[in-house]
């Protein structure tokens, strides 16, 4: 057992200490997830004023994002995560503060929401580009699987935590326990930078600077004309948009579609964790680092599947399967996508083309959640989702039809 890739990926002083920070805060973060998607239901019972806060959770990463992947590339990504988490842990006070005092209103929801959005949005490429510099270049599929699996432990136990803070007490504490849970990992950078103060610097000859817009600009064209990336992040932005915008509208769906409120949406919350967590797991064990093409279009056909049985389902007792397979699919499929990017991208580059992953991530489920979130009110939340699905395995369906070539084009690339 001590020989597994996990257990030898952990050991790495600097990455595990950077895993369990991380972690906490993470926990953190679903629990504010969780009570806002019931605040803003409490507050409209609207399904596209939840859309309308998904939007502006994940949007500003589409507006900020490139920005964020080239500071991950130019500056000290310790600090830039250390600066960003302290200001999200700032806003989390703030908005516990006004829940609490009953000055809140949907409208301030999404302002704050917003803003929180700006600070992730710019601090994720430094985030994900922090990986490799913790952990030697064979360990870097574990050590992206582990970190899915800590995003998802934390998708498993946040809920939890928030269904009990919201039931027991008032949602203004919610986000206090997220203000609360970013001293662990503002803790564990000081360590680790402390421990080693370039870990957060990209060693190397320094590269030529284009200014900002000739940065961006570059990283732009080198993800999307890549025969092998290219086609990969596409996938990644249809299966964004047209699928997984079905996790920002699962308030709606708990009391809507299946009758049920905040425990029902802790559930079904908190059983997309439990499959997620065996999705990063079975990752995380792979002992060789290519042949991940085949896995991601494999698990966005399956992503796509699952959520049109949720659609269709009907019964919370057949959705709450079908979204357990989701998760383990979405992570296959995210983090054979991530992998594929560390792995392939210039050490020079990788923050920039990471920024474009990063905001395919967060950019794209807010468009299809306000785009989805809007139609579900006029016509329910079902026919919305079944259409996305469909819509996705139609693209996904052209691009298999591809996959030698694009699998070749990766494996040169690695």
């Amino acid at each position: 057992m001590t020989d597994h890739p996990i257990l030898r990926t952990l050991a790495h002083r600097e990455y595990g200490l950077y895993t369990l920070g991380n972690g906490v805060s993470l926990i953190g973060m679903w629990v504010q997830r969780v009570a806002l998607g019931w605040l803003t239901w409490e507050l409209t019972h609207s399904a596209t004023w939840l859309g309308a806060v998904a939007f502006a959770d994940l949007f500003p990463s589409v507006l900020i994002g490139l920005v964020g992947g080239v500071a991950a590339d130019r500056l000290d990504r310790t600090l830039v995560i250390f600066a960003c988490q302290s200001l999200s842990m700032a806003l989390a006070v703030l908005l516990g503060i006004l829940t609490l005092s009953g000055n809140i209103s949907v409208e301030v929801v999404v302002l704050m929401t917003f803003l929180n959005g700006m600070v992730i949005g710019f601090n994720q490429p430094s985030r994900l580009a922090l990986v490799p510099r913790l952990v030697p270049r064979e360990r870097i599929t574990t050590a992206v699987a582990i970190n899915s699996m800590v995003f998802n432990t934390a998708r498993f136990i946040g809920p939890a935590v928030a269904g009990l803070v919201i039931v027991w007490a008032d949602l203004g504490w919610a986000f206090i326990v997220n203000a609360l849970s970013y001293l662990c990992l503002l803790a564990s950078l000081v360590v680790i930078r402390t421990r080693n103060p370039s870990i957060g610097r990209e060693g190397g000859v320094p590269r030529a600077r284009r200014g900002l817009i000739g940065d961006i600009a570059e990283g732009m064209r080198y993800g999307a004309s890549d025969p092998g990336l290219g086609p990969i992040l596409l996938l990644h932005l249809v299966t964004a948009i047209s699928v997984r915008a079905v996790t920002e509208l699962l308030p709606g769906f708990a009391d809507h579609v299946f009758g049920g409120g905040a425990d029902t949406l802790a559930m079904m919350t908190s059983v997309t964790g439990v499959g997620a967590i065996i999705g990063g797991w079975m990752l995380a064990g792979r002992r060789q680092e290519g042949g991940l093409v085949p896995i991601v279009l494999v698990a966005s056909i399956v992503v796509a599947l699952s959520v049109l049985a949720v659609a269709l389902s009907g019964s919370l007792w057949i959705a709450l399967p079908a979204l357990a397979v989701y998760g383990a699919s979405m992570v296959a499929a995210g983090v054979g996508t991530q992998t594929i990017v560390q792995l392939a991208v210039p050490s020079d580059k990788v923050g920039r083309v990471l920024s474009l992953h990063g905001i395919i991530f967060r950019g794209g489920p807010a468009i299809g959640a306000l785009a989805m979130g809007a139609a579900g009110d006029v016509v329910g939340l079902e026919p919305p989702v079944i259409f996305g699905c469909v819509a996705a395995l139609a693209v996904i369906a052209v691009i298999w039809m591809r996959r030698r070539a694009i699998s070749s084009a990766v494996d040169r690339a690695e």
